[in-house]
């Protein structure tokens, strides 16, 4: 692709999601790694709802949740996902499409144990999804569950990563007169070779 140069330039979508998301971290006022995550329920009904990015992988997108949550719960009916990282400071975004699995092991542990205490024992507390009958009631389980665990609270085995393998990365940037710079990576398989393609904005 010879007009793919500039921040479109390189072989490996991965390494330009993370230069990318890299000077969004530098610009954006708050939370630069969010992404839109968009699932679908057991009838086909669209649910999209901002999650944080952890971790973009040599060869995949990681974030963490509650395994129970409908979210969760939609990720693995389905096994396939989307999501968009958008950044209005630097008028770019990443649109990408793939296959989901579980993080469960020595990673989502590892993970887990990086957040803050309180974040880790709100992990616990909270039936993510779920209804709830006041603020009081969470914060009193939040309570419980501080004397219950201690200070050094283990991964709850309902709380996880997913990691989403794609098969199709979008990078999108904007263009006077609405003439954007879009170029897809396609692969029908995650195991075979990209297919490149500049797209109409």
């Amino acid at each position: 692709m010879s007009d793919r140069t500039g921040i479109f330039a390189g072989d490996d979508p991965f390494a330009i999601a993370r230069d990318w998301l890299a000077e969004a971290e530098r610009t954006e006022p708050n939370d630069p790694n969010a992404i839109a995550l968009a699932t679908v329920d057991a009838s086909g009904l669209p649910n999209v709802r901002m999650v944080l990015l952890k971790e973009i992988e040599p060869a995949a997108f990681v974030f963490y949740t509650n395994y129970e949550s409908a979210k969760a719960i939609e990720l693995e009916q389905a096994g396939k996902a989307a999501f968009v990282m958008h950044w209005k400071s630097l008028r770019r975004q990443i649109r990408v499409r793939g296959t989901i699995t579980r993080e469960a092991g020595p990673q989502a542990d590892a993970y887990y144990a990086s957040r803050s205490l309180k974040s880790r024992l709100g992990a616990w507390a909270s039936r993510q999804s779920r209804p709830l009958s006041s603020r009081a009631a969470l914060m009193a389980e939040v309570a419980k569950i501080t004397t219950a665990k201690g200070p050094n609270p283990p991964r709850p085995p309902f709380w996880g990563g997913f990691r989403l393998t794609p098969v199709e990365i979008e990078f999108w940037a904007d263009g006077a007169f609405r003439l954007h710079d879009r170029f897809v990576w396609r692969r029908a398989d995650p195991g075979e070779s990209w297919n490149i393609q500049r797209l109409n904005p």
